[in-house]
């Protein structure tokens, strides 16, 4: 492939030195996924079904749900039929739609968390202008806005990615990834990737981020200005938002640096951090604000009671 050709299959190289552990591996897989499935169905349920969660912090944690779901979905039931393949043999086509999922998951969940920031900068700093910013119809329009955005920067990447000729078709990884498929493309200009890569990254991450800290610092100032009442009501809703947002960010930063380097030189830490930020925001948010914030927790609490109640309706 010295010229360059457009392959009908990529080959996942990681997976050979684990085949002894396959059905260990398969076993924690599924456990994980089903964890995954089963804490954020849980949390849009609650959120779904009771009226008084209708509102849009719980809302937006509904989405963060959902998105952890979409995302999980693009990346274990694939993981699981690598493990247990012989030849661990994706296709062009599939490799593509995984890198889409993949990534507009990541994009999605750091557009949910600016959103959720905004929502609570709003609440504690104009809570007089809350009900006209961040009503139902706000919220709608501002959760289309982040969706299209990561579909619509996603979908260019992936038409430059396909149209770039490859002299190669390992990939180093457990998934597809951007960068990996960047790195197999034969000496030509990807500078067009290069530059969309950095807007996006710049206009989904690094400007939220921003955004994030600034709310943070505006609500800090007014605390410091308030009772030590409001100081804890806000230390409340506010502490759950800044785990995830830290936890994501750390995980995120970690797996881009890292594969940025040859895997097999750091091939223990490029598994774990390629597939920590799937996995721990996807498991810890709904515990966060499942265990953290008093309304949805009193609802799970409930939910769990019927269903005891339906399943041994005479004790």
């Amino acid at each position: 492939m010295e010229n360059g050709t457009m392959p009908s299959y990529f080959y996942f190289t990681l997976f050979k030195d684990f085949f002894h552990l396959r059905y260990f591996l398969v076993i924690v897989t599924l456990s994980v996924y089903f964890s995954i499935v089963l804490f954020n169905v849980i949390i849009f349920y609650v959120v779904f079904k009771e009226r008084s969660l209708h509102e849009p912090m719980y809302i937006l944690i509904s989405c963060l749900s959902v998105n952890d779901l979409f995302g999980s979905t693009g990346f274990f039931p694939r993981l699981i039929i690598d493990i247990l393949s012989n030849t661990n043999v994706i296709s062009r086509s599939a490799c593509f739609v995984q890198i889409y999922i993949i990534y507009t998951y990541a994009i999605s969940e750091y557009t949910i968390l600016t959103l959720m920031a905004y929502d609570r900068y709003v609440a504690i700093c104009h809570p007089l202008k809350y009900h006209r910013l961040m009503n139902s119809k706000a919220t709608t329009l501002y959760i289309v806005i982040a969706s299209l955005y990561g579909m619509i920067s996603m979908g260019l990447a992936i038409f430059f990615l396909a149209r770039l000729p490859l002299c190669g078709t390992d990939i180093a990884r457990l998934y597809c990834s951007n960068w990996s498929v960047v790195r197999l493309s034969c000496r030509v200009s990807t500078s067009t990737i290069n530059i969309l890569g950095f807007f996006v990254t710049t206009t989904t991450v690094f400007l939220p981020a921003l955004f994030i800290l600034y709310t943070y610092v505006r609500i800090l100032i007014i605390c410091q200005k308030s009772s030590k009442e409001f100081r804890g009501k806000a230390l409340q809703t506010c502490l759950p938002h800044i785990v995830c947002f830290v936890n994501y960010s750390v995980a995120s930063f970690c797996d881009i640096a890292l594969s940025r380097y040859d895997s097999d030189k750091y091939k223990i830490a490029a598994i774990f951090f390629s597939v920590e930020f799937l996995v721990l925001p996807a498991v810890f948010n709904p515990l966060i604000y499942g265990l953290n914030l008093p309304e949805i927790r009193k609802h799970i609490l409930c939910l769990f009671r019927r269903s005891k109640i339906a399943h041994f309706p005479y004790k």
